[in-house]
């Protein structure tokens, strides 16, 4: 994979372009032109766990993107069907990796080319603090499976090359108890701290008081295991002591869903709470709690959205 697109230029996205320049010819697809410009004129800076500028090409227009060999969809679960749409301008013989929250990017991909497509979860986190500058905060592993008959060399290959740019990856042949483990993490933890206000910290943890809100947060773990286990799936890793440890890193981390109330935006909720009701649902298993998470959020997006969020 000798080169390489990264769509979206958030922090993930920012944190894949930065070490992948390290050993691959990455280009970065911005939205905003400005974006583009900065990146191109003053690299791509990485503080925290690593601290290195890093040298890349950026641009907004996907008319100027040569052939590339992996398209890396590092955008908002939101905004997956815009960039599938931006895959059919300039993506020809390669392979595409979503690494969404949530489900279903993998199936949004597919329906705009037949391209193979690898599916991937990843726990890094960071800042970002300017177009071209990204804290590099959690160097926790990426997730890789195929996805409808992508071949496992391919994943295998991808994983290999994400590992040889100094980040952590592992191939799988099945995604899904690995996707399924952070989906019930990511609709409890997100879910929770945008309701609250509160960044994911030891709050999230906190049993010792009977109103403490650790109660919460593992009941709504143990609806979200119960959907995995009708559905025939065996987690890989349990949420709820994977937000123990997280709670335990020393600094609080600010999930993207309070990050995006906070700021007014549409968050990725539909795709990550909608995903386990909507799956608890075609199950016949009862998520009251998850539920109420879901409804609340979409509420609270309603309140400042200048249209209505889609049903």
């Amino acid at each position: 994979m000798e080169r390489v697109c990264i769509v979206g230029g958030g922090v993930i996205g920012s944190l894949f372009a930065a070490h992948l320049s390290r050993v691959s010819d990455v280009w970065l697809l911005c939205r905003r032109r400005e974006h583009a410009a900065s990146v191109r004129a003053n690299g791509l800076r990485v503080s925290g766990r690593g601290e290195f500028v890093a040298r890349l090409q950026a641009t907004c227009d996907p008319g100027e993107l040569p052939a590339v060999d992996l398209a890396l969809l590092a955008t908002k679960a939101t905004d997956v069907e815009a960039a599938a749409l931006q895959l059919e301008l300039f993506l020809r013989q390669g392979s595409v990796m979503t690494v969404q929250n949530g489900l279903g990017a993998e199936a949004t991909v597919r329906r705009h080319g037949p391209w193979p497509v690898i599916s991937a979860v990843t726990f890094m986190s960071g800042t970002k603090h300017a177009d071209d500058h990204v804290e590099y905060v959690l160097d926790t592993p990426t997730w890789l499976g195929p996805f409808e008959g992508a071949p496992f060399e391919l994943v295998e290959q991808a994983a290999a090359l994400i590992v040889s740019a100094g980040l952590k990856a592992e191939a799988l042949p099945d995604l899904r108890p690995a996707q399924w483990s952070k989906l019930i993490f990511n609709a409890t933890v997100n879910g929770v701290a945008a309701l609250t206000g509160l960044p994911h910290d030891f709050h999230f943890a906190a049993l010792e008081r009977p109103f403490d809100l650790g109660h919460l947060v593992r009941a709504l773990v143990g609806e979200g295991k119960a959907v995995a286990a009708a559905a025939g799936v065996e987690l890989r890793d349990d949420p709820w002591q994977m937000n123990v440890l997280a709670t335990r890193r020393g600094s609080a981390h600010f999930p993207s869903m309070l990050e995006d109330v906070r700021e007014r935006r549409r968050t990725e909720v539909d795709l990550i709470n909608g995903s386990l009701v909507r799956e608890a649902r075609r199950q016949g298993i009862e998520v009251p709690l998850h539920e109420a998470v879901y409804a609340l959020v979409r509420g609270r997006e309603r309140s400042y959205a200048p249209e209505p969020v889609p049903a």
